[in-house]
């Protein structure tokens, strides 16, 4: 029984999910093409933008700004208290640029703050990159062998990344939330470019729904295989 066999849980559940994913991929991609060319009024670049928010915060000295290898590799990185954002968002100064800058930079008030949802998001971490990893192989090797035991385990590893997946959710819309009122605030953005970066932030929040979709979707697949073999 092959990893990629056509079962009604893969049309049922996955593929919609799948398609959904394409459609939010394509979305992020022409909203963050069409918006990196739409210049700020402040002029401001986003490393710029990433710094005065943290110094706001009181947190300059303590979360430093880096600009990333490559584009779309903007994040924040709570061991090194780094918000590494990528080339055309350090340098730009583009209501997109502005936007994910402050949006990670949201994610680094999230920390020093102790937001609680990030705080739970960042706990089950390892064990949501383990049953990334482990739930698939153990699923169907139980799956394959009769081994109800670990078909139920792989289920519950796999769980936990789903789990995770759902805990992204309010962790990247509280960011978004924030990223629009301190640029807003901070004068960074005004009048008809406060809704292009809302465009840009909700494009980019679809990327993460998706993703919870697909998970769920997965797990939905795996409680119906192992439901016809119980």
């Amino acid at each position: 029984m092959p990893l990629f066999m056509i079962d009604s849980g893969l049309i049922l559940f996955v593929l919609p999910a799948l398609f959904f994913a394409m459609y939010a991929q394509n979305l992020v991609k022409t909203t963050f093409e069409k918006y990196m060319k739409v210049p700020s009024r402040s002029r401001a670049t986003g490393a710029q933008v990433a710094k005065n928010l943290l110094a706001d915060a009181g947190l300059d000295g303590i979360v430093s700004v880096e600009r990333a290898k490559n584009n779309m590799g903007d994040h924040y990185d709570p061991r090194g208290k780094v918000v590494r954002l990528s080339p055309n968002v350090h340098d730009g100064n583009s209501v997109a640029a502005l936007g994910v800058a402050a949006h990670e930079t949201g994610h680094a008030l999230q920390h020093d703050l102790g937001y609680v949802p990030l705080t739970f998001r960042n706990l089950i971490v390892p064990s949501a990159q383990i049953g990334t990893k482990a739930a698939f192989p153990l699923f169907f090797i139980g799956l394959i062998f009769g081994m109800p035991g670990l078909v139920d385990f792989g289920i519950v590893l796999f769980s936990l990344a789903v789990i995770f997946q759902i805990a992204t959710l309010p962790v990247e819309f509280n960011a978004s939330t924030r990223a629009v009122a301190l640029l807003e605030g901070g004068g960074y953005i005004s009048g008809e470019e406060i809704d292009h970066t809302k465009k840009v932030l909700r494009a980019a929040a679809m990327t993460y729904v998706a993703a919870a979709a697909m998970a769920v979707a997965q797990l939905l697949r795996l409680l119906l295989l192992r439901g016809r073999r119980g």
